[in-house]
C-alpha cells in the first residue's frame, strides 16, 4: 500500500517508477511560489493557493496517470486553483491594482533564462498554432479565450463532441512534437 505522499505508475508491467511527492513539492516549493505570485497579487491569497495546491497533489497523487511529468500536474493543479480562486473573488478585482512591492517582487523573481526559453517557447508555439487550418483555430479560440468546453466547441463548429475530443487530442500531440 501505498502513503499519501507517493504513487506508483507502471509505464510497463515490469517496472512500476514511485514517485516521491513531497520531494518535487520541496523541490518545486519557489517555481510554485512565483508561478502563483505571478498570477495573484495578494500575498495572503499566494500562501493559501500554494497550501491547497500542497494538499490537492498529496490528496490525488493516487490519480496521477503518468501522462505528463510531475512537475507539470502540479503546476495544472496550481493554475486550476488560481483560475477557481479569480472566479469566486471576480467582484472583488474590479479595483485592485499592483502595488510596488508587488511589481518590485516579480522583477526580483525573474530568472532572464527562464524568460528567454519561455519568449522562444511562446513564438514556436504561436507559428505552429498559426499554420493550424482554421477550423482547428477556432477550437482553440473557443477553449481558451472564451473559456469555454468541449461541449460548446461541439456545439459551435456543428461536430460530435468525440469528434472535438480526437482532433484535440491530435493537436495537442502535434504541438507537443513541435517543442521536443
Amino acid at each position: 500500500m501505498l502513503s499519501s505522499s507517493t504513487a506508483e505508475l507502471s509505464f510497463s508491467p515490469e517496472v512500476p517508477v514511485v514517485i516521491l511527492w513531497q520531494e518535487i513539492l520541496c523541490q518545486q516549493n519557489r517555481k510554485l511560489h512565483n508561478f502563483i505570485r505571478k498570477r495573484v497579487s495578494n500575498r495572503e491569497d499566494v500562501e493559501d493557493i500554494a497550501q491547497m495546491t500542497c494538499v490537492e497533489v498529496l490528496r490525488n497523487s493516487h490519480k496521477f496517470l503518468g501522462a505528463s511529468r510531475p512537475e507539470t500536474w502540479l503546476f495544472g493543479i496550481a493554475a486550476n486553483l488560481i483560475r477557481n480562486y479569480y472566479k469566486t473573488h471576480q467582484n472583488r478585482f474590479l479595483f485592485d491594482s499592483l502595488n510596488e512591492d508587488n511589481v518590485l517582487e516579480l522583477i526580483q523573481d525573474c530568472d532572464p533564462s527562464d524568460i528567454i526559453a519561455n519568449d522562444e517557447l511562446l513564438s514556436v508555439m504561436a507559428n505552429s498554432i498559426d499554420r493550424l487550418p482554421e477550423e482547428t483555430r477556432q477550437m482553440l479560440s473557443i477553449l481558451v479565450e472564451r473559456n469555454g468546453s468541449y461541449q460548446d466547441v461541439a456545439t459551435s463548429l456543428d461536430i460530435p463532441l468525440g469528434t472535438v475530443k480526437s482532433r484535440l487530442s491530435r493537436v495537442r500531440e502535434a504541438l507537443k512534437s513541435t517543442i521536443s
